[in-house]
Parts: C-alpha cells; structure tokens; sequence
C-alpha cells in the first residue's frame, strides 16, 4: 500500500486520518504503513475489537488494528470534516460497529460501503453472507445503501471483482 500511494505522490507517513470501516484484517492491514495518522471508527467496533470474550469470535485481532494510532471514537452518523463532504454511515452488522463512508466530490456522491455489500448482487437480490453479526440489521442497511443509490449516489462495493474492473485504480509501481 505504501509503494502505491508514493506512486500517486502521497507520503503515507504524511496522512492525518484513516477512517476504517470495521477490524477485519483485509480493512486494516494497511494501518501499519500510515503510523501518524489518527483512526477514526465507530465506538461499538472498538469495543467490540478490543473485548477479549468475543473478538476472535468476530474475526477481529487486536494485533491487526491496535497499533498506538491515536483514536477518534464516534457514536453514530458522523460528519467528519463539518461540511457533509465526508460523512461516517453507521452500517452495522456485519460487525457491530461497521461503518460505510459517504463522499460528496465535485463529479456526484459516492459511498465506500466495504463489507456492508460485498458485491452489487448482495444489494440488488438481498443474498446475504454466511457471516454476519445481525440479519435484520443488516438488511436495514441495505435499504439505506439502496435508498442513497436511487437518490443518485454510486455504490462502491466492498469485494466485488466485477464492479472494480469499472473503477480506475492508481498505477501499479514497479519495483
């Protein structure tokens, strides 16, 4: 990730604030290589992350999301900058304290909705995923995904091989 983001000309050791959607490993790895950055994420994915009876159960390990980062813990929907151009959307479900991301760039709204739709079929058919932390609640979440698509916002969906191969990627530096 680092070779990547100097090959588009970001220092990672100059970027503020990562905001990860939830603690499963292919979501944070990269935290790593961004060490000065502050991390923001929603409290109940904290909690959950760092609750020793259950955080393996969820898939989550420490090792992989607490690294002295500083925090910015967050309750809910979340305005990250006070001007709705980026703004934290309580997804939940997939983990406890999942969360999608809202942009609003000059070219229309976009949200990153990580793994609260893994793939397009996931949002158009309601096919869930085996693992989940609560059906229903995920379901709810895919209506408000779905609600923000009719109202005209692109989904970006989090796993879903098709749908990146629209998507223009940063070059890949060749070592």
């Amino acid at each position: 990730m680092s070779a990547r983001l100097e090959a588009i000309d970001r220092d990672p050791g100059k970027i503020d604030l990562v905001i990860n959607s939830h603690f499963h490993f292919d979501h944070v790895g990269g935290n790593a290589l961004i060490p000065n950055a502050t991390m923001l994420v929603q409290r109940r994915e904290w909690g959950a992350g760092m609750d020793p009876d259950t955080a393996a159960r969820r898939g989550f390990n420490p090792r992989d999301f607490d690294l002295g980062h500083k925090l910015r813990l967050v309750d809910g929907e979340h305005d990250v900058f006070g001007d709705g151009s980026v703004v934290c959307l309580p997804t939940h479900r997939h983990t406890p304290g999942h969360q999608s991301l809202r942009l609003r760039l000059d070219s229309g709204e976009v949200v990153l909705a990580a793994d609260a739709c893994y793939f397009c079929q996931t949002l158009r058919e309601r096919r869930l995923p085996r693992n989940m932390h609560d059906r229903e609640t995920m379901l709810a979440s895919l209506d408000r995904l779905e609600a923000l698509e009719r109202g005209g916002a692109r989904i970006f969906f989090g796993h879903d091989p098709e749908f990146w191969q629209t998507v223009p990627q940063a070059p890949i530096p060749i070592a």
